[in-house]
């Protein structure tokens, strides 16, 4: 049984980026696949895509990865930041900048899953999933 289905997604991008793959797969959910679609928005991978639900009922969520020059992958780092053991929820005008700007924060607010740049336009907080860089 998996407790952590974010922190499941978290690790098989890296490890997918790691081993240099085209795409990954995982399980499907909504929140995951609105995680890939600001991942997909800032221009950390290609593609998302989500399968029609098989015979037994699951659906998959596949993520083609972006590669750069001599295949470097466009994710340097991913940090999954609020656990199901420890959640951490941030006001707008406290939410943290990853690498000084240069990465981004991926909240989910009562607006939607969104990155930390939008939210504080919004100025909307919310619960802090993870971070990309």
């Amino acid at each position: 049984m998996m407790t952590d289905p974010i922190a499941d997604m978290l690790t098989r991008i890296r490890n997918g980026a790691l081993a240099r793959h085209d795409r990954v797969e995982m399980p499907y959910s909504v929140l995951k696949e609105r995680i890939a679609v600001v991942l997909k928005a800032e221009g950390f991978i290609d593609d998302v895509r989500s399968s029609a639900p098989s015979a037994e009922g699951a659906r998959t969520l596949t993520l083609v990865l972006r590669y750069g020059k001599e295949r470097q992958s466009a994710i340097d780092g991913l940090r999954r930041v609020s656990t199901p053991g420890r959640r951490v929820y941030v006001r707008h005008d406290r939410i943290p900048r990853v690498r000084s700007g240069l990465g981004i924060s991926i909240l989910s607010t009562s607006r939607g899953v969104m990155t930390d740049t939008q939210a504080r336009e919004q100025r909307v907080g919310g619960e802090l999933l993870c971070e990309v860089w």
